[in-house]
């Protein structure tokens, strides 16, 4: 059984993944998972795959394969409060299921410390960083 929970999902602030996105030789090695549904509108983060939590389960064989190389892998929804955990530790649980505690090891996963809302409130409008970003839709959060 894996040791692995939503508490100790490790955390990355907005300001660390940004910096290690205008990294070039970081940025390569890393990976960013956006689980939101129908909220994915108004901008996402530079190069993140979108995976939808209402079909992250039927999705989960092709990611982990996807994304065997990279190095960090930081998933995110809205507020990074549920969907974005949850898709977490499903990821981490059957890619330790496959290769085993320490193979698993070799790849850093955090979650997105206030996910997509808090991002955008300071990249949101850094064209290097967000991709789509629409100001009015975010006036209201």
């Amino acid at each position: 059984m894996s040791s692995i929970s939503i508490a100790t999902l490790p955390r990355i602030s907005r300001e660390t993944l940004a910096g290690l996105l205008l990294t070039p030789t970081t940025a390569s090695k890393l990976a960013i998972v956006d689980v939101r549904d129908s909220d994915h509108i108004g901008g996402h983060i530079l190069n993140s795959h979108w995976h939808p939590s209402s079909t992250f389960s039927v999705q989960l064989d092709s990611l982990l394969t996807t994304l065997a190389d990279k190095e960090q892998v930081i998933f995110h929804c809205a507020l990074s409060q549920q969907r974005g955990p949850s898709a977490a530790l499903k990821y981490l649980r059957e890619r330790e299921q496959r290769l085993g505690k320490e193979e698993c090891a070799k790849q850093r996963v955090y979650v997105l410390d206030g996910g997509f809302v808090k991002w955008q409130e300071k990249y949101g409008p850094d064209e290097r960083l967000t991709v789509a970003w629409v100001r009015d839709v975010w006036e209201e959060y």
